[in-house]
């Protein structure tokens, strides 16, 4: 008898439980085709967690040239996937600094592979602290390219660019730098 009893309780509990999940999951609006994103990662909104490095670039008024260079380079994924990685990212003074007309020729489409792998140069798989680079550590690149830190006097320099800044993402790191940096192939 109390078995009975226990049973029609737990099988009670089992159905009320069931049709309140049921009225839950239809309340619920449907996902369609139209309502996914467009792009990958990038267009993930997630205004609970810490910024990745790309919300940080797009929020500062002092990279706007870099995130262009991203964009028109379609590398808005790799500065919003889990990382770690360390992004060098050079202010819009620092793009200033190219020869003139350089960085129109580079936004341009047909440019967009080189200028993929001047992006890269600047990013390093892992999370590096400036208290990590070392004097005259070589330090490899997302481009497969290995970069020169150096320590001096008045601060850390990475293959000639100076770090004038550091941010943390919820991805990585960024250094904030006053050049672009150019893999040895477009020196």
């Amino acid at each position: 008898m109390k078995i009975d009893t226990m049973f029609r309780t737990v099988l009670m509990v089992w159905v009320v439980s069931a049709f309140v999940a049921c009225q839950q999951q239809t309340s619920a609006p449907e996902a369609s085709a139209s309502t996914a994103p467009t792009k990958g990662q990038s267009a993930v909104v997630d205004p609970d967690s810490k910024p990745h490095i790309l919300q940080i670039a797009l929020n500062s008024p002092d990279h706007t040239t870099l995130v262009k260079a991203v964009q028109a380079a379609g590398l808005e994924d790799v500065l919003t996937n889990a990382g770690p990685l360390t992004v060098f990212a050079p202010t819009n003074d620092a793009f200033a600094q190219l020869p003139e007309g350089t960085l129109d020729e580079l936004l341009k489409p047909e440019n967009k592979q080189t200028l993929a792998r001047i992006i890269k140069f600047h990013a390093a798989p892992g999370k590096f602290t400036e208290d990590m680079l070392k004097d005259g550590m070589n330090l490899f690149m997302a481009s497969g390219h290995y970069v020169k830190v150096e320590k001096k006097a008045d601060g850390t320099y990475v293959h000639g660019a100076k770090i004038i800044g550091t941010v943390e993402a919820s991805n990585g790191l960024i250094h904030v730098v006053d050049k672009v940096m150019l893999p040895p192939e477009l020196q």
